[in-house]
């Protein structure tokens, strides 16, 4: 029934756009068809973010789509704010790394552990700049380039 360390949603634009410097694991405050939509594998944390929200992180704008099958009443907002839960020195460090450092919180993978809970990787970032972005691309066209002429003449 666990779908141990199954991927549900990656947010593969984070290391374009971002340095990311330390992870961390949180679970998410889900409602029932919250989760069943999860298990279909639909969700979408691309344009997402963490924010702090008095003394608790919260993720905003990530979209779980509605569950098909639960009725009008019992489904869930698609994109509401869902608090992140996480230990109390783990939230002072993020809270105190956003205010302090101008850091920014960004969710990497969301995904099921092996007792079949979701999980959140989310990540203390630091936005790059143009500049940033072209070297890194340049950098990865440079290795492609190389590893093909090593192949070519190897």
């Amino acid at each position: 029934m666990a779908q141990a360390g199954k991927l549900i949603a990656e947010n593969r634009r984070a290391r374009f756009d971002y340095f990311l410097e330390e992870s961390f694991e949180a679970g998410l405050a889900l409602t029932g068809s919250e989760v069943k939509s999860l298990r279909n594998g639909k969700a979408n944390i691309a344009e997402s973010y963490a924010a702090v929200e008095g003394d608790q992180i919260m993720l905003v704008n990530a979209d779980i789509p509605p569950y098909a099958q639960a009725g009008p009443h019992f489904n869930h907002e698609p994109r509401r704010h869902r608090k992140l839960l996480l230990k109390r020195k783990q939230i002072d460090k993020l809270i105190g790394a956003v205010q302090r450092d101008g850091r920014t919180i960004i969710p990497t993978k969301l995904y099921w552990n092996d007792k079949g809970l979701a999980k959140l990787e989310i990540s203390l970032a630091k936005g790059k700049k143009e500049h940033d972005k072209r070297e890194a691309t340049a950098a990865r066209d440079w290795q492609r380039d190389k590893a093909r002429l090593l192949k070519d003449h190897g």
